[in-house]
């Protein structure tokens, strides 16, 4: 069985997710797909729009066979390193004989070659990184202009522009991932169509999950949403979606979080702020000012942002400060390798031989039953556990109804089994 790995968010899915994973198992022959997911808080710094589980119902129901949580210090964070979490599971678990990612460029050979300068670093390169960054600019503008830099002393000089889209950004940092592990893994690459990740107006049956979230966000329930955003997502979407939103289980997002996020930072001290990921260079002091004079989650964000400090960056550290996730424990958790385990969120009957397969190959311990591994002997793995379950008990803090806010439900919550 040729088995096919995909790193997704799926916050919605919808039909471009469908046509990415049938051109993936076309361009690769899988016969199976497993699909890595972030948990219920994603790369961007925000809460999911619907929980871990109903997505990956909704995606075993839609074309993957089995679905593995990508940890939360590896789902709330950079590029870099939320690609290599989730690469480090593909490759641990023993199974996965190639990889597919999205991109605007639709070459992974030549992404390939990009990510070769990135993760050697020549000389040249990093000089020019070092000047750049000096000059206070954010980290991503700074890596594009170095490379641009030393590209043009190459016969590539027009490649860094393929660091202007997320995508490709992303696929880069998978195939960094690739060559840090040295894993066999093959990968490939599917062209994005019809719009940009970041497009934020629908068009038509295939549009941004950015799109989709935005005509969501706001409406006071399934029934409000537009018959322009039904379009764009396929039925048992739609029906997961109705199901969630009507208990009041959803649409969660950033807003819904606003006064516990500033009762945190009026309560803590600038030292207290400094101790959680990407604080650093006097950050804690301007987002105490900002917690202290503004009023709403927009104006908090939108007063600590600088050109140095991106919107994802500041979200991920408010975030951060909500789920108790410190910049410590994270360096710990990349110093040791990455992500402790996989833990499964659902499977199919394909997945269900696919899980059978990976008790047997894998090098991550293969968590079926989180309570099981509750008080592991394994101290990084406990811990690691941990945070995901105080993750999810604030998460589910953002829920209308009050009934499903009760926390421990990472211990309790069943995986899903479609047969």
């Amino acid at each position: 069985m040729k088995v096919l790995g995909i790193v997704v968010e799926y916050n919605p899915f919808h039909n471009g997710h469908i046509y990415h994973i049938e051109k993936s198992r076309e361009i690769t022959g899988s016969d199976a797909v497993i699909c890595v997911m972030s948990g219920n808080f994603i790369q961007r710094g925000e809460p999911a729009l619907l929980n871990k589980f109903a997505r990956a119902e909704t995606a075993l129901h839609c074309g993957a066979d089995l679905v593995i949580e990508l940890p939360h210090p590896y789902a709330m964070s950079s590029a870099e390193a939320f690609a290599f979490g989730a690469v480090k599971i593909l490759d641990g678990i023993g199974i996965a004989d190639c990889i597919s990612f999205g991109s605007e460029h639709g070459n992974v050979e030549t992404l390939d070659f990009i990510a070769g300068i990135l993760a050697a670093e020549p000389e040249e390169y990093r000089l020019e990184l070092k000047k750049q960054l000096d000059m206070g600019l954010a980290f991503p503008v700074c890596r594009q202009n170095a490379l641009k830099k030393y590209l043009h002393d190459t016969a590539f000089p027009d490649l860094s522009e393929l660091l202007e889209t997320s995508n490709n950004i992303l696929g880069i940092e998978y195939l960094k991932a690739l060559k840090k592990l040295n894993s066999s893994i093959k990968p490939y690459t599917v062209a994005r169509i019809s719009n940009s990740y970041n497009s934020t107006e629908l068009t038509g049956p295939v549009s941004s999950a950015t799109a989709i979230r935005n005509s969501i966000s706001g409406s006071n329930g399934w029934h409000n949403i537009s018959p322009e955003t039904v379009q764009a997502l396929p039925p048992f979407s739609q029906a997961v979606l109705e199901r969630e939103f009507s208990s009041g289980r959803g649409p969660n997002s950033i807003k819904m979080f606003e006064d516990i996020i500033f009762s945190l930072i009026r309560r803590m001290s600038p030292g207290q702020m400094r101790e959680f990921p990407d604080v650093s260079e006097g950050l804690e002091y301007r987002i105490k000012s900002a917690g202290e004079n503004t009023g709403s989650i927009e104006e908090l964000i939108d007063s600590i942002c600088t050109k140095r400090y991106a919107k994802t960056r500041i979200q991920r550290i408010l975030f951060s400060m909500l789920t108790g996730l410190t910049k410590a424990e994270t360096e710990l958790f990349m110093q040791y390798g990455g992500p402790q385990y996989a833990r499964i969120l659902g499977f199919n009957n394909t997945g269900r031989r696919l899980l059978s397969m990976m008790k047997k190959k894998s090098s991550l311990p293969v968590i079926v039953k989180t309570a099981d591994f509750k008080n592991s002997c394994n101290k990084l793995l406990a811990r690691m556990l941990e945070i995901e379950a105080f993750s999810t008990d604030m998460y589910v803090l953002g829920y209308k109804n009050p009934a499903f806010r009760k926390a421990g439900q990472e211990f309790t919550q069943n995986i899903t089994v479609v047969k």
